[in-house]
């Protein structure tokens, strides 16, 4: 408050110089060429005198500075300059003009409305696991509001912002895998129930940087022999690859990664109950799961919104929400308000 309070002191007092100034400058304009010449010397006169007796000369303010530089736009200033060097007048003028470009985009882009902000928010609080391009897509492709994931970003909740984490000075795990995508395969379980109760194993080992998948099995009973062939089947003699990155299950033995150690490859294991550092498999096994093994009738009922609103919501209707998968994804869809 006091600063704002001291600015606009000194616009003022810029103001009314200015203008005292610009008075002066009119009286100026009507005297006699020769009365002006005789008052310039007079002046430059008492100003060679501080300069021959070397007086220091006191700092300019604001307003002062604000003079020079106007009316050095009316004639040669280099030669009427004295106290202060031409660098300075210059450094003055580029001041002024980032100040009157910061004043001029200062509003900047407009923000998208309330209640769409409120939407965002409300989203990502429900959906942990969705990122700024999925609740992007889904605003766009459910709600039919078309907001760019740069813009979702921009009113994303502090309190789960990632950025906000604390940061190493060592390599990300993400920088890693992507640098290294295809060096690197990876390999998980999962597990489907068939129509009888009987738990089946499903084993899949995947190439991250094609994303192709290498190999994939089903047993009963796996065990880490069963594992180690399914990799000797998945790995060709000449690969190139240099990781193999999976989970800590028990499975994956001491036995088993001494074997792959003997492929040439370096085991990675995840951290436990991290499964996003191995976020590529474990993106295959759910695709597995939803389009293969837990096939239902969802897609029919989530169809796209034929309207298109660009970052505003239908005043005429509301937001239905429903939960799937007992709370852990969320469906939006626009609702027509009664009258």
């Amino acid at each position: 408050m006091r600063r704002t309070a001291q600015l606009l002191r000194s616009l003022l007092s810029i103001l009314v110089i200015t203008a005292g100034q610009g008075i002066q400058f009119l009286w100026l304009a009507v005297s006699s060429r020769a009365e002006l010449s005789a008052e310039v010397l007079f002046l430059r006169k008492q100003l060679a005198f501080y300069q021959e007796h070397q007086v220091q000369a006191r700092k300019l303010t604001d307003a002062a500075r604000f003079s020079l530089v106007l009316w050095s736009q009316l004639f040669n200033w280099r030669a009427a300059l004295m106290i202060v060097k031409p660098e300075t007048l210059i450094g003055w003028h580029r001041k002024g003009f980032k100040l009157f470009w910061r004043w001029k985009s200062r509003l900047g882009r407009p923000r998208i409305p309330e209640n769409l902000r409120q939407l965002i928010v409300r989203m990502v609080q429900e959906n942990p696991t969705w990122g700024e391009e999925r609740i992007a897509a889904e605003l766009s492709v459910k709600l039919g509001i078309l907001v760019s994931p740069r813009t979702v970003r921009a009113y994303w909740p502090q309190e789960r912002d990632p950025r906000n984490g604390r940061r190493t000075f060592s390599q990300h795990w993400r920088t890693f895998v992507r640098n290294h995508a295809k060096a690197i395969v990876a390999g998980d379980f999962l597990v489907a129930i068939t129509a009888g109760f009987r738990a089946l194993y499903v084993f899949v080992v995947m190439e991250v940087g094609s994303r192709r998948i290498l190999q994939c099995n089903v047993t009963a009973h796996p065990t880490a022999a069963w594992t180690l062939q399914q990799f000797r089947e998945a790995i060709p003699s000449d690969h190139t690859y240099r990781f193999l990155i999976h989970d800590r299950d028990s499975i994956f033995s001491d036995e088993v990664d001494d074997d792959l150690g003997a492929f040439g490859l370096k085991v990675l294991r995840t951290p436990v109950q991290a499964p996003q550092a191995n976020a590529y498999c474990e993106r295959l096994v759910g695709t597995i799961r939803r389009e293969c093994l837990d096939y239902v009738d969802s897609g029919s009922r989530a169809r796209p919104c034929p309207s298109i609103h660009r970052h505003e919501l239908p005043a005429d209707c509301r937001i239905g929400a429903r939960d799937v998968l007992g709370g852990l994804h969320h469906e939006y869809w626009l609702e027509e308000i009664a009258a």
